[in-house]
């Protein structure tokens, strides 16, 4: 199951498309979300490594939107925060032996990935831009 960088880079997304361009702070973004400067930083380069924000540092320093909230998909914003395993994995190894246990994962793989493909199209029929206009 993904963890919840999804959400928090929704979040930061969401507060950098209502800045209209003004540098925010990860002070200020930390404390709208609710979590540890730090951890905001982290996924704040993260989106600027995928090239959603762009940073400026110093004391009037922050970050931005690189692009158009509207050219945003919520298929991109899940992209780049994607964990491996969209559904997990067990945690033992099936008995091999098991004509239900030989092929169990596979067909999980298989399932998840179809899973996976439908919640991708489904997010990328929505906007950071139409996101950020429930908060209207």
């Amino acid at each position: 199951m993904n963890n919840g960088r999804f959400a928090i880079s929704v979040h930061i997304l969401t507060l950098l498309a209502t800045a209209d361009s003004e540098w925010t702070s990860s002070e200020y973004l930390a404390g709208s979300i609710n979590i540890n400067p730090v951890l905001v930083r982290k996924e704040l380069t993260n989106l600027r490594n995928h090239g959603l924000v762009i940073s400026k540092e110093g004391k009037a320093g922050g970050s931005k939107l690189s692009k158009p909230a509207d050219a945003i998909s919520m298929a991109d914003v899940y992209k780049i925060v994607r964990q491996q395993d969209f559904l997990g994995k067990a945690v033992n190894v099936p008995n091999p032996d098991c004509p239900i246990g030989r092929k169990i994962n596979n067909h999980l793989d298989s399932l998840y990935a179809d899973a996976e493909k439908v919640l991708i199209q489904s997010l990328g029929n929505t906007s950071l831009a139409q996101f950020t206009d429930k908060f209207s």
